[in-house]
């Protein structure tokens, strides 16, 4: 993965995850940005946007050859990533999904939060097999899921802006609401297909590049 793009990757993850985190601070139901309401379901919330928080800000160091090159810190980080970001925000993630109420999310949020669990159980195999080719690119496609929380949040305004343009500028502010609230199921399950098909093209770029004999 190029190295301009791992830090631009980290850049955006801290910003997001510290907008993401900010109205959850003080743990106050009122200030919450889904409507969950109190008790179990907000404690459920909080547990899956701190921990998403922590994958999505941990993820692009392990691609940095700097960390990748100090075995211990690599090791150090990615258990963290793994046992203190992605399991417990997946797990989290399908109860607040279903809790949504809209169908494509439930079903969409769900799948992937599976799938981000299983890309993080090939990547501990992986290297435990000390299959490090492997552990990189299930690494990669499992933050390619991590990232969704960026992507899902740039797709609905894209999709939103050709809409408009569509309309010629003639847009119903009274649905306005009403449309955004229909596209944010839609950005969310274009933002892990965008994220894991962009992963796939450079897991591919790589493996060909591997495979140039060098003279």
């Amino acid at each position: 993965m190029p190295k301009r793009a791992v830090w631009l990757m980290l850049a955006v993850a801290i910003v997001l995850s510290l907008v993401l985190v900010s109205p959850y601070l003080s743990l106050d139901v009122a200030d919450s940005r889904l409507d969950v309401g109190g008790g179990p379901h907000y404690g459920v919330l909080i547990g899956h946007i701190f921990t998403a928080a922590v994958a999505l800000v941990l993820g692009p160091l392990q691609f940095l050859a700097p960390v990748r090159a100090r075995r211990r810190l690599h090791r150090a980080i990615g258990r963290v990533y793994l046992l203190a970001g992605v399991v417990p925000s997946a797990v989290t993630a399908i109860p607040v999904a279903v809790w949504s109420g809209r169908v494509l999310t439930q079903v969409g949020l769900s799948v992937a939060a599976v799938l981000w669990l299983v890309t993080a159980a090939r990547a501990y195999r992986a290297a435990r097999r000390r299959d490090f080719v492997a552990h990189r690119e299930w690494m990669m496609r499992n933050y390619a899921l991590t990232f969704l929380a960026v992507t899902a949040r740039v797709v609905v305004p894209v999709i939103l802006l050709v809409l408009v343009l569509v309309a010629s500028g003639s847009v119903d502010r009274a649905a306005f609401g009403e449309t955004v609230e229909s596209l944010i199921p839609v950005g969310q399950n274009l933002g892990w297909l965008i994220n894991l098909a962009i992963a796939e093209r450079l897991i591919r770029r790589s493996r060909r590049a591997a495979q140039v004999p060098a003279y």
